[in-house]
């Protein structure tokens, strides 16, 4: 037994040690072994992060953090963030700070230069002031203060963006952190000193306005991250030349995919014929899929009544975030361009009387919508304004509710299976218990939704996580998060249980009672949107898609003009057998007509000269293995065929 001295510490593992009242967590890392003393660089205590040297004084169950854990990374990486200001503050004196926290692969700091430039070509000397401070081994310190003294410590500093930061905060709930010469306002946590940080590298700067508000002054971001050994930067700093050569824009480009017109407008693609392919054969792959499955297809307008979305709920949570209203010459009638599906569907649901024995329903589309993204914020395919989803709705009974949602997930992994992501997790996306306000319904509604999405997870032998706060603000969902051939995780499919927007909608079913039920709505996408599954695609794979989906399959090479005729002979018929591509008539060498075709990733070469002509055959070469001999046009279709079948 414990005595009122000690708090009693319960690790991960179940195991509980009673230590003096005040413990760190590096001293109980200390009372385990040395070599984990060593490496701890924060702690969980009672689910929230922690300073490692942050006293310890109740009962708490404790998680010693590492490198090897995401939160530790977190803590690492805000840390450096630290560590950027200190060295921006003495090579650049006046210098002031907005705010710094770590992101998914490193960290950021917004700072106002004050007149001051910074460009990439001074990030080497940043980095050497960076990794001279770190040597020194300072202390990050936390250091609660009032807020009376946190405003006259950041007036006498001149740092009015601390000042309107702690505006917003609350006595008694304020933090300064010091190391070496430099004083931060944070709430922290921090590692337990600059040593830990063994090598850095800047990696970009670019413009943010000050809180994501246009209205607000223009700052300028440095990206950064670091590592604990210089070995694992290198290993970063490969991956990344890897990421450049696979960067979805420049293959894009190059493989005449997708292009962005400043005239068109930001975020909104145009697809060039190639892409348009490419699109059309994963829209088709899905469609079949959907199809066996018992989806019914369905389409709606690219607008809506605002009075639509005012219904569901989404005008009072996104509208000041979506495209404005569009007005008509009817001074009371306003229109929206369509942020999602879902309203819609619910209106064609209500279209006809339904009957329990008429559910489940699945209505599927692939609906563009739009949604406005800040200006900062779009990237390529992966952040856009105009987005096609690959929608579906299932209007279904309660009792049905789980058997459904076991579908979605089958549907999903087989698409995963057939496009190759083998690497993947489930995030189980719940609402946070302690901040309901941001949701709608009732509570049961969620009770029983939550189980739905935990109890299907668990008989598919779904390995997932769960997140508290990351719900829908109408109910709860799996998410599913993809890492691709670098390794970056990317959330593609979801689906989510919702008893709200039938409620919203007033839509109903005659049971076997002969009474009115609700019925429950699942939102799925399998891909997520076809613009960012098709910018993940194109990364996992570096442009060489899978043979069925690939947008030319084969490119017919003549040998000279002799040939063109027999060339467009063998692509008329192959054309029949739906294997696509094209004739290269160029006046050019065979050489360099192979080399532009293994360029553009086309998989298959099929030369074709005099003895080709002459005996109905095919010359056959494959992308990335060379020569496959000579074949029939119908030898090379049964080939094809098989190769090309999906998983």
């Amino acid at each position: 037994m414990k005595d009122e001295s000690q708090v009693k510490i319960t690790l991960p593992d179940g195991s509980e040690r009673f230590y003096p009242k005040g413990v760190t967590a590096l001293e109980i890392a200390l009372s385990i072994s040395e070599g984990l003393a060593r490496n701890v660089i924060a702690a969980k205590v009672n689910n929230e992060v922690w300073d490692p040297t942050r006293q310890i004084t109740e009962d708490s169950l404790v998680k010693l953090l590492t490198w090897n854990d995401e939160d530790g990374k977190a803590t690492f990486w805000h840390s450096s963030a630290h560590l950027l200001a200190e060295a921006l503050e003495a090579l650049y004196p006046g210098i002031k700070f907005g705010t710094g926290p770590s992101i998914e692969k490193g960290f950021y700091y917004d700072v106002d230069l004050g007149g001051q430039t910074i460009s990439q070509e001074d990030f080497p000397k940043i980095e050497a002031k960076m990794l001279e401070l770190a040597r020194q081994k300072n202390e990050y310190i936390r250091k609660p203060i009032s807020k009376a003294d946190a405003l006259e410590y950041f007036t006498k500093k001149g740092d009015e963006y601390k000042l309107e930061l702690i505006d917003g905060l609350e006595d008694g709930s304020i933090t300064l952190y010091e190391q070496g010469g430099f004083t931060d306002l944070c709430r922290g946590p921090h590692i337990p000193n600059t040593g830990f940080i063994k090598a850095a590298k800047l990696t970009n700067i670019a413009g943010a306005y000050w809180r994501n508000k246009q209205e607000n002054k223009m700052l300028t971001r440095i990206y950064g991250i670091t590592f604990p050994k210089q070995k694992e930067l290198e290993e970063y700093v490969t991956l990344m030349e890897e990421a450049k050569k696979r960067d979805h824009r420049r293959l894009g480009k190059e493989l005449e995919l997708f292009a962005f017109s400043e005239k068109v407008g930001q975020g909104l693609p145009l697809w060039l014929p190639k892409g348009a392919m490419l699109r059309e054969r994963l829209q088709a792959f899905l469609s079949k899929a959907q199809s066996r499955a018992g989806y019914v297809p369905v389409i709606t307008p690219h607008i809506g009544s605002k009075d639509l979305y005012v219904t569901s709920g989404h005008w009072d949570k996104y509208g000041k975030d979506s495209f404005q209203p569009i007005k008509t010459p009817n001074l009371d009638e306003e229109y929206m361009l369509k942020p999602m599906n879902c309203p819609h569907h619910c209106e064609i649901y209500k279209t006809s009387p339904r009957s329990y024995k008429d559910l489940p329903l699945r209505f599927s589309e692939f609906g563009t919508v739009y949604r406005y993204e800040q200006s900062g914020e779009l990237h390529g395919l992966t952040r856009v304004r105009g987005f096609t989803q690959d929608d579906a709705h299932i209007f279904c009974r309660p009792d049905q509710v789980k058997e459904e949602f076991i579908r979605v997930i089958d549907l999903v992994l087989y698409v995963f299976k057939s496009l190759g992501f083998d690497d993947y997790s489930a995030q189980i996306s719940l609402r946070d218990p302690n901040n309901k306000e941001k949701y709608i319904g009732r509570d049961e509604d969620w009770e029983k939704a939550e189980s739905a999405i935990i109890e299907a997870a668990a008989e598919r032998g779904l390995s997932t996580v769960t997140e508290l706060g990351e719900a829908a603000f109408y109910g709860p969902k799996l998410d599913f998060m993809v890492r691709d051939a670098l390794g970056r995780k990317w959330q593609l499919g979801t689906i989510q249980v919702d008893y709200q927007l039938p409620q919203r909608f007033q839509l109903e079913y005659t049971g076997s009672d002969n009474q009115k039920h609700r019925p429950v709505m699942i939102h799925r996408a399998p891909f997520g949107s076809m613009e960012r599954f098709t910018a993940i695609l194109i990364e996992n794979t570096a442009g060489q898609f899978p043979l069925w989906l690939s947008p030319d399959q084969i490119a017919i090479l003549p040998i000279s003009e002799k040939f063109a005729d027999y060339a467009e002979d063998v692509f008329f018929q192959l054309q029949d057998h739906d294997i696509r591509g094209f004739v290269d008539h160029r006046d050019e060498k065979i050489g360099r007509k192979i080399r532009d075709a293994e360029v553009t990733k086309v998989p298959f070469m099929l030369i074709v000269g005099e003895k080709e002509a002459a005996e109905g055959k095919l010359s056959v070469r494959r992308k990335g293995e060379g020569d496959l001999g000579s074949m029939t046009i119908e030898e090379f279709t049964a080939f094809f065929k098989k190769e090309a079948a999906i998983a």
